[in-house]
């Protein structure tokens, strides 16, 4: 771990390779699990102002777990989360041809039809970050369900921080992420 601003950073994101390998995971992460995606509470708000834009995207059992649950959930913890279908499915997980799961926020934003790519917190991982009082902890999300993009990062030579630099520069800034570079050099990444 190291500090860098208000943030701890777990060092495996740099030493660690990922790469989603959407072919042989199918988007499992969207899927599988037992939560919904983790939401700032500005982003309830903008999930309350898409919605009516991203509707027509979305598959009938997302549509009603939404209308039944609301554009968000709010958890015991006080934390805030997109709705599920059946305990399973993110109520904003479509699926392609192929049947891999895809975000109708995501392919919305990709037709222009909205200005916001998705929640930080999808576009982040594998990281996940814990917002503190004093500072936000920064952390790798091993799960054993990205082996293939671990194994994909490894063989491309993509240390988790590159793959998500976009996400990383949209939570934290422009000069977060070039002093996270700089840190990254002296781990020869």
């Amino acid at each position: 771990m190291f500090q860098l601003g208000k943030t701890i950073v777990s060092e495996d994101i740099i030493e660690k390779d990922f790469v989603c390998n959407l072919s042989a995971c199918k988007g499992a992460c969207c899927i599988d699990g037992d939560a919904g995606a983790p939401l700032d509470e500005k982003e309830t708000d903008i999930l309350k102002t898409i919605y009516p834009k991203i509707k027509r995207f979305l598959r009938q059992e997302g549509i009603d777990a939404i209308e039944k649950q609301g554009t968000f959930i709010t958890t015991e913890f006080g934390e805030f989360e997109t709705p599920l279908i059946n305990d399973a499915d993110c109520a904003y997980v479509i699926f392609d041809s192929k049947g891999t799961a895809l975000c109708a926020i995501e392919e919305a934003y990709n037709q222009g039809v909205i200005d916001w790519k998705k929640p930080v917190s999808c576009h982040l991982y594998p990281i996940r970050v814990k917002d503190y009082s004093e500072f936000s902890a920064v952390n790798y999300d091993k799960w054993d369900i990205c082996d293939d993009a671990c194994t994909l990062g490894k063989e491309l030579q993509v240390p988790i921080y590159k793959f998500v630099k976009e996400a990383l520069i949209r939570k934290f800034g422009e000069d977060w992420y070039a002093e996270l570079e700089k840190i990254a050099q002296g781990f020869g990444k």
